[in-house]
């Protein structure tokens, strides 16, 4: 099961306006505390965990914030585009446009790696990235992504975050 598998079209944030990385992060925060019946402050929490243990900056353009949360939610993922980009603390300087946050369950952590891994193959298309950007409905994000995954066997050109899986869990209420 991959990051395909928890994206739908309601999940697309399309041409978001956000000053910088914090900003993106709370917005990210906050729809996915609504889907998931979680307090906003404790998936920030995560994703700020995260961050500090490097940057989720893929580049080119593309970041992938991650993180386990305590407990049993269920896997979530949500494609944001931004309508300028932001620096994300990129390793190639590159500010950063497309975001795709994923949030997975630390209670089930099989599939983390793999569906992370997905991802980044899928963002590793020259001709994807440029899709991406220039798609026009929320039901088109979801198709490139889903294709291009498709398109993509299961071990070539493996590639996995930096630190992907370190995220500690958080703690309810902190």
């Amino acid at each position: 099961m991959g990051i395909t598998d928890h994206l739908s079209a309601a999940d697309v944030i399309l041409d978001l306006e956000a000053a910088n990385k914090g900003a993106v992060l709370q917005h990210l925060a906050a729809e996915a505390a609504g889907r998931l019946g979680r307090p906003q402050a404790e998936i920030l929490d995560a994703l700020q965990a995260r961050e500090r243990l490097g940057s989720t900056a893929l580049g080119r353009g593309v970041a992938l914030p991650h993180a386990r949360l305590e407990g049993d939610p269920r896997p979530i993922a949500l494609f944001t585009r931004l309508r300028r980009p932001v620096d994300f603390e990129a390793r190639d300087e590159e500010p950063v446009d497309l975001v795709i946050l994923v949030l997975w369950p630390e209670a089930s952590p099989e599939g983390f790696l793999p569906a992370l891994a997905e991802t980044c193959r899928s963002l590793r298309e020259p001709q994807v990235l440029r899709r991406l950007r220039s798609a026009q409905a929320p039901e088109d994000i979801v198709a490139l992504l889903g294709g291009a995954a498709d398109r993509r066997s299961p071990g070539s050109d493996e590639v996995t975050p930096q630190g992907a899986g370190k995220a500690p869990a958080t703690r309810a209420g902190s």
